[in-house]
């Protein structure tokens, strides 16, 4: 039993130090949760005094009211200091075993949502949050055993940015041509992939920093970040005015990490050692939390049809 256990230890590719990244990921995800609720708050009463139940996306002066609400800036804050922190946990460990932990802000929220608005949650929901869960807690522990971290190359970098442009161009025609028409479902899933470009594109200039790669090429790759993290915060918000918090999070926490990951594995090469079997592990955890989500807003006693 001994001899097993350290068997399996010994396979774990994560160091202790890279490790330090797991609890500093959770903590970020408590602050997400609450931020998120706050920002829904905001959303929700701006929305009920001064939108005109299109919801065909905030206007500029919506989000303008925005910044006079406390609970929004709250919010804003708590957000910004959970960015900081998930910031700080890709500082050590890999992107596909950190940014996947952000799962648990779905629960949280789930629980904090409930509360707050009475609004019981029932086994269906419950249900599609366990499925969800359980299918990232699939990839992380596969990613906790396998994943490899490594220096990233100008060519890599590059067509990361070329995927970024056509995401960005993709939904900004989707949402002007078809806004009247969409639901909570795109602006989450087009938030969600913006911020997993985000994250990748954070965790690719921490790691040249890391590695005193600092050239001007950097400067496009801040562009990008910044250009995305707006349209994606835009998104965002349009989402809270039509659907509920712990949707627009289960959203967000599966999604992120899934496009986040794709590109770790297809591009950055953070699964160049993963064993056949390990591939068909994260298939199964990735389709148990597309399931989940989608079961979710299905079935979500707020969820707007």
């Amino acid at each position: 039993m001994n001899d097993q256990l350290s068997n399996l230890v010994g396979q774990i590719s994560l160091t202790p130090y890279q490790a330090i990244g797991i609890p500093i990921a959770l903590l970020g995800a408590v602050f997400l949760s609450i931020g998120a609720q706050l920002q829904h708050r905001g959303v929700s009463k701006v929305e009920g005094s001064y939108g005109d139940g299109s919801k065909s996306g905030l206007s500029w002066g919506q989000m303008m009211l925005l910044l006079r609400r406390p609970s929004w800036v709250f919010g804003t804050l708590l957000l910004a200091f959970a960015i900081v922190i998930q910031l700080i946990s890709l500082g050590f460990a890999p992107l596909i075993v950190v940014q996947p932990l952000g799962v648990v802000a779905m629960v949280l929220t789930n629980v904090i949502n409930s509360r707050v608005n009475g609004v019981a949650s029932d086994a269906r929901v419950r249900g599609s949050i366990a499925l969800a869960v359980l299918g990232i807690g699939i990839f992380v522990a596969f990613s906790t055993v396998y994943a490899f971290e490594r220096a990233f190359t100008d060519a890599q970098l590059l067509f990361i940015m070329w995927m970024l442009a056509a995401v960005i161009l993709t939904t900004c025609v989707s949402f002007l041509v078809f806004r009247k028409r969409l639901r909570a479902m795109f602006y989450i899933v087009a938030a969600g992939t913006l911020y997993g470009f985000v994250v990748t594109i954070t965790k690719v200039l921490i790691n040249r920093w890391q590695s005193n790669q600092i050239d001007a090429f950097m400067i496009l790759c801040l562009i990008g970040l910044v250009v995305a993290a707006l349209l994606g915060g835009y998104f965002v918000q349009t989402a809270y005015s039509v659907g509920s918090p712990d949707l627009v999070i289960a959203g967000l926490t599966v999604i992120d990490p899934l496009v986040a990951v794709a590109i770790a594995i297809t591009v950055l090469g953070e699964a160049d050692h993963f064993p056949p079997f390990a591939f068909g592990g994260l298939a199964v955890g990735g389709i148990l939390s597309v399931i989940g989500v989608v079961l979710l807003a299905r079935h979500h006693p707020q969820t707007l049809h």
